[in-house]
């Protein structure tokens, strides 16, 4: 592995273990230690996240003009500061405006560092490389995890603040870590050309639909699946752990293998429809569980379904990571990645709500609704790509022409 794709996959890994740790934590402690409630928490990230998928754009927009490598410390050491923040807040108010600073300066980072890999990687590479770095990151996110853990174990405010504070340095270094990266020259706007050319492009805000939809497997382990299995089913409640190390581990050790078979355009498309498919079926099986009445039994039906969705979540997130980086044109990666990547805070914003009401009100059905959600987004990725692909062409097409006129 080159230096400095070692470099960005240090920053990277070293930042989730902060996050990890942070995502385990941060309910209980505006919860409990501060005195907010589940609503205003709801509220306050929502609104956060929902903030911070519109202001991922914008400075992914930045990173183009100014050089991903700056702008990818400065939000590193924003998001640092924010999560320090929070030690602070005290009042809800105060809670919303930092809850959306935070996600503005996550999207940032996040659209930042995708740019960052555009410029230092080849192209063939490039769904490659970022697939061994989730793996990483995964790995960095359950031993934060762990970390929150043993917080939780103590259930003390010093015991809360050590985990903010430990994600608040986590990030600090890692933006130290980013400054050591080679810097990826910017690329001035041509005259007359728009800014934020990604907000006209039609093809490329579909994709970015159907990867919201397919994304929707985010809340489903961390909110709708522990509530389902206390709720509908007879599964022990260890059953939610089981699954969550099976899909961390799984992701760790297969994503690397999953991401080299997908290599062009029609490969992502390929890997997405599976992807799709492989949800449904994963939603099949959760439905399933409701029925049995033997504890093993039930654990077994979810780990199984449990099974099938990280197989789907592995292959849409290599298709995703080729269609992201291909069909953003040159220059203007961070503005695409920004928008690209909004469709993974929106899936956090509106699917706890969405699918709480749809999967727990509406039981099997529901699972069925969400896995035909699935299944649509990715079969219709496919077309969505040739539609992406047609657009390419003639615009490569056009001055050429125009070129060529006798008229000119």
């Amino acid at each position: 592995m080159d230096r400095p794709i070692r470099v960005l996959a240090v920053a990277q890994v070293t930042s989730s273990l902060g996050d990890g740790a942070y995502l385990v934590c941060s309910a209980l402690y505006f919860t409990l230690i501060v005195g907010l409630s589940l609503a205003q928490v709801g509220l306050g990230l929502t609104l956060g996240w929902g903030v911070g998928s519109v202001a991922g754009v914008a400075l992914g927009h930045l990173a183009d003009r100014r050089g991903p490598r700056g702008v990818a410390v400065l939000m590193a050491v924003a998001t640092a500061s924010a999560v320090g923040s929070f030690l602070f807040v005290r009042s809800f108010v105060l809670f919303v405006v930092m809850a959306c600073v935070y996600a503005s300066c996550q999207s940032g980072l996040a659209a930042a560092r995708q740019a960052l890999l555009v410029g230092l990687v080849a192209e063939d590479e490039r769904t490659g490389v970022r697939a061994a770095m989730q793996s990483k990151t995964n790995a960095g996110l359950a031993i934060g995890a762990a970390l929150g853990g043993l917080a939780l174990h103590f259930g003390t405010r010093e015991a809360y603040l050590v985990v903010f504070a430990i994600d608040a340095a986590s990030v600090a270094v890692a933006a130290l870590v980013l400054s050591r990266l080679p810097k990826v020259a910017p690329v001035a706007a041509r005259r007359g050309e728009r800014s934020l050319a990604v907000l006209r492009d039609r093809p490329y805000a579909l994709l970015t639909l159907l990867n919201m939809f397919m994304v929707l497997y985010m809340p489903l382990f961390t909110f709708v699946i522990p509530l389902w299995i206390v709720r509908r089913t007879h599964a022990p409640v260890w059953t939610v752990s089981a699954m969550l190390v099976l899909n961390m581990v799984s992701v760790v050790l297969f994503q690397v293998r999953v991401a080299r078979r997908v290599s062009d355009l029609r490969g992502a498309a390929r890997f997405s429809r599976y992807a799709g498919l492989a949800m449904l079926a994963a939603c099949a099986v959760f439905a399933v569980s409701a029925a049995g009445t033997s504890a093993w039994l039930v654990a077994a039906i979810l780990i199984s379904g449990a099974c099938l969705q990280v197989i789907g979540e592995m292959m849409q997130a290599a298709g995703s990571w080729q269609l992201s980086f291909t069909l953003a044109p040159a220059g203007k990666q961070g503005q695409y990645q920004g928008f690209f990547g909004a469709g993974a805070p929106v899936a956090r914003m509106l699917g706890p709500l969405l699918l709480s009401t749809v999967i727990l009100s509406w039981g099997v059905p529901g699972w069925l609704l969400l896995g035909g959600l699935f299944a649509l987004a990715g079969c219709a990725t496919g077309p969505a790509v040739r539609w992406a692909e047609g657009q390419r062409t003639q615009a490569a097409v056009v001055p050429v022409l125009v070129a060529l006129s006798p008229c000119r």
